[in-house]
């Protein structure tokens, strides 16, 4: 079977009762009950993901960044140009963008994929080139790429997923590079989420007024033109090559059973299109942050995802999955490594609703 296919197909439930197990662990632990918060649920999560407790540690990890162009370029939506696309692959083969940085920083590898960017990048270290068409077509005036493009991303995407399991990651971090991808993903969380334009579609890479009324309209137009649709059918007609990509990693890293942390805006769209097509994979995604943008709340909302930071953060690239990372292993480690007030001799809380003796 194709790649996406055979991921799809071995996407299985989460596991409940490891998470239940989770949590009475959780309630045995030397503090308060549910005094580390959020870390808690972020414990149960990969319990269930691992299928055991205490869950093992998601490391190493690993981000793919997944770049394309957009012809929605044309309607000026954004005043970047489309060759800092291609520009900013060549940085992030460098070194030199704040996802390596940020990644070098928490010990992940980033492994960037050209899978649908306009010109021909030069062999470089780190750079996969999967190169489905060249960018898209533009979303304002008709689809922005036919079925079969949106399949072979998907492709694209789970086999990479694939490949960086078997290469030993067991934690997977998304990341994105599109000039004008944030119109594609705002109208994707309309679409999905059956919101309005108004909510979902922000101001990207800091448009003002005018050009962010004009996106605004082009998000509406897209998603009233997919409403109903099967999701293969929005994701081909609305999205974006690298969002599509992103999906198919969302759903390989399923299959695979490992933890994926999804970065901002761009990833919460391909997140809701392959939860749309793969509904068991929404038991192994972990929000690493919730974006400045508006269209990553709704779209959280509908995952039923809780960020792990909230960074005002709108960068893109895997920059908030890479500072989210500490955070989720710090929830597996707390289950394993942390002492129980039995192992530890500590008193535990008094039963208050008992009547006191004699």
């Amino acid at each position: 079977m194709p790649p996406f296919d055979d991921a799809a197909a071995a996407v299985v439930p989460v596991d409940a009762s490891a998470a239940s197990e989770a949590r009475t662990r959780h309630a045995q632990l030397t503090k308060p009950p549910g005094s580390l918060g959020r870390l808690e649920d972020a414990g149960a999560r990969l319990a269930a993901v691992a299928r055991i407790c205490p869950p093992p540690v998601p490391d190493p990890a690993a981000v793919a960044v997944f770049a394309g162009d957009h012809g929605v370029l044309a309607q000026g939506v954004t005043p970047w140009p489309q060759e800092v696309t291609a520009q900013m692959v060549a940085n992030f083969c460098a070194g030199g963008a704040a996802v390596n940085v940020l990644a070098r920083h928490v010990g992940a590898t980033v492994t960037v994929v050209d899978v649908g960017v306009v010109g021909d990048l030069p062999a470089a270290p780190g750079l996969e080139v999967r190169k489905v068409r060249r960018g898209t077509a533009d979303l304002a005036t008709g689809p922005a790429m036919s079925e079969a493009d949106a399949v072979a991303a998907l492709d694209v995407g789970a086999d990479i997923a694939a490949q960086l399991v078997r290469a030993g990651a067991r934690c997977l971090l998304t990341g994105d590079m599109g000039i004008g991808n944030t119109t594609p993903s705002a109208a994707l969380i309309a679409a999905f989420t059956d919101r309005p334009a108004e909510e979902v579609t922000g101001r990207g890479t800091g448009i003002d007024d005018m050009r962010l009324a004009k996106k605004r309209a082009i998000v509406a137009a897209a998603a009233a033109r997919v409403a109903g649709k099967p999701p293969l059918c929005v994701l081909a007609s609305a999205g974006g090559l690298e969002i599509a990509a992103l999906a198919g990693f969302v759903v390989g890293g399923a299959a695979a059973g490992v933890p994926v942390l999804l970065d901002g805006v761009i990833a919460c769209a391909g997140a809701l299109a392959a939860v749309a097509l793969v509904p068991d994979a929404v038991g192994y995604l972990f929000a690493g942050h919730r974006s400045s943008e508006p269209g990553a709340t709704v779209a959280l909302a509908h995952l039923g995802l809780e960020p792990l930071l909230d960074l005002d953060l709108r960068l893109g690239e895997g920059t908030g999955a890479c500072l989210a990372l500490p955070v989720l292993q710090g929830a597996a480690k707390v289950l394993a490594q942390m002492a129980t007030f039995t192992s530890a001799g500590v008193s535990g809380k008094e039963d208050t609703d008992r009547a006191p003796a004699g």
